[in-house]
Formats: C-alpha cells, sequence, structure tokens
C-alpha cells in the first residue's frame, strides 16, 4: 500500500490544494511526503527569445542566462520553503527535491525512484511552450507513463469522508477496485462501486464481479448501477451525490478508440470537482 507520496508544486493556487490534500491523506494514512519543483529546462533554452532579441537589436539570449537561472533558482527555493512550512504546520515533515528538466519527464522519472503514488493538481502555472494546455496535460502523460497511481486533485479542498470507485470491468477498472477497497478499509472511507452502463445484462455482471472481490475484503461497499455515457455520468455522479474521492482505471481503452470517441478519463481529470485516484 501506500508509505510515500511525491507532489510535484509550483507555487500555484491549485498547487497550494495538492499540498493540503497530500497533508490530509499522509496524517490519515501516516505516510511520508515528498515535495518536487521542477524548473522547466525549456525556459533555459530560450529559442523564441534568442529569435526576438536578435531581431529587435537586444543582446544575446546567452547573456541574461545567469540571471535567469538565479531567478528560477530563488523561485523553486521559496516554493519548497513553502510547501515545508505548510506541511510543518500539521505535524509533517516531509522531504523535499529541486530537479531540472522536462516536467512531466521528471515527475515521471522522480515518481519511479521515490514514491508509490504521485499527487497532481489538475492544473498549475505553466504552459507548454509548443502553445498546448496547462497541467492537465501533464497529469495525463504522468498518469500514462509513470506505472504508478496518480491522485489529481482538483481548484478547491474539502475533506475526504468517502470515496467511489469507477467500475467497467476492464483490466484497469479490476486494479482500481483491488485500490480502492483496500484504501477504503485503510482510511474507513465508505465505498460507492458505480457501474454506468445501457446493458442491464452487463451491468449485472459487473456487479457481480465487484461483489465477490469485496466480499473478501473488510471495506464497507454498496454498489450502484446507472444507465448515461460514462464520463458524463461519472462527473453528474460526483456532483450530485454525498462523494469526495473517485477511484477509477484510467485509458482502459486503445488509442485508437480514444482518438476517435474520447477519453473518460481525459474528460474526468479535466472537470472533476474532486480528487481522481487513477491506477492502469
Amino acid at each position: 500500500m501506500v508509505r510515500n507520496i511525491l507532489i510535484p508544486t509550483d507555487g500555484s493556487d491549485y498547487g497550494k490544494t495538492a499540498i493540503a490534500y497530500g497533508i490530509y491523506i499522509a496524517r490519515k494514512l501516516n505516510i511520508q511526503l515528498t515535495g518536487l519543483h521542477v524548473v522547466d529546462v525549456r525556459l533555459l533554452q530560450g529559442p523564441v527569445f534568442t529569435d526576438i532579441s536578435g531581431s529587435i537589436g537586444l543582446p544575446p539570449y546567452q547573456e541574461f542566462l545567469p540571471a535567469i537561472e538565479s531567478s528560477l533558482d530563488v523561485k523553486a527555493e521559496s516554493i519548497l520553503k513553502e510547501f515545508r512550512e505548510q506541511c510543518e504546520a500539521a505535524d509533517i515533515h516531509p522531504e523535499t527535491k529541486k530537479v531540472t528538466g522536462v516536467i512531466d519527464e521528471t515527475i515521471i522519472e522522480e515518481g519511479r525512484k521515490c514514491c508509490d503514488w504521485i499527487l497532481l493538481a489538475q492544473r498549475g502555472e505553466h504552459f507548454h511552450i509548443d502553445g498546448g494546455a496547462i497541467l492537465g496535460s501533464t497529469a495525463q502523460a504522468v498518469v500514462r507513463h509513470s506505472g504508478k497511481p496518480v491522485l489529481v486533485t482538483p481548484e478547491h479542498f474539502r475533506e475526504i469522508k468517502n470515496m467511489a470507485l469507477a467500475y467497467d470491468g476492464s483490466a484497469p477498472a479490476q486494479n482500481a477496485l483491488k485500490l480502492a477497497a483496500e484504501l477504503s478499509a485503510r482510511a474507513a472511507w465508505p465505498l460507492s462501486v458505480v457501474i454506468i452502463t445501457n446493458d442491464e445484462t452487463l451491468g449485472a455482471k459487473l456487479s457481480e464481479e465487484a461483489k465477490a472481490y469485496i466480499k473478501t475484503t473488510p471495506a464497507d461497499s454498496a454498489i450502484l448501477i446507472l444507465k448515461g455515457k460514462e464520463d458524463k455520468g461519472l462527473l453528474k455522479f460526483t456532483r450530485e451525490a454525498a462523494v469526495d474521492l473517485l477511484v477509477m482505471g484510467a485509458y482502459g481503452h486503445n488509442r485508437l478508440r480514444e482518438m476517435l470517441v474520447g477519453s473518460t478519463t481525459s474528460t474526468v481529470i479535466r472537470k472533476s470537482t474532486i480528487p481522481v485516484l487513477l491506477t492502469r
């Protein structure tokens, strides 16, 4: 089970909420936290700045590089200091790391070295230099490639009193079922197993699968079968039901199907208002 959680932090408001969830879970489960700040190496390479400075007659980018490096270093130390202070105020004594690299690749690499889970904010301050999305795309990359459960936290913190599992029978969902049952028992969070399908026969089959496994665990659970589309149904359930944490298998379908009809995982990561714990 979980003994150490890695929390990448960038000083953003969403990042501070992620730390609050990390502290809450650390106290609940008596585990270690490690704070990570990644200095984005692309900010030090500066190809765009180099082009602009040359065209308008500014000094070469290389002359600014020491100042940029120093500024990023000071910022990193400040962010990690705030992380430590936030943890220590709750009587948690974390470890911290500062690493220069590509953000998602570094999180994945560091996660493989030191932790059982990775905890990521749903959004952060960093935009990809190639013009894409904010931290949501980093979360998706980390979920796909880290090989660890990843907890993605929303904008606002709220205490976790109960949890839900999205179950569709896929291999990732079966792994999520095991993780959810263990976590429910350890944290004493009641578990709702949610099956969303318009196929009554399939719903009954999945319900029996989930019930058979949960019987072997001490988890306090109930099983719900709902009709609808997976992503919309899950988001509606998390908004309307008294549930504070969602566990689900990540990317249970192949990449071609995701390209054609979209990914439930990606939609939930972007839009959930409660933390989502994902496992492959």
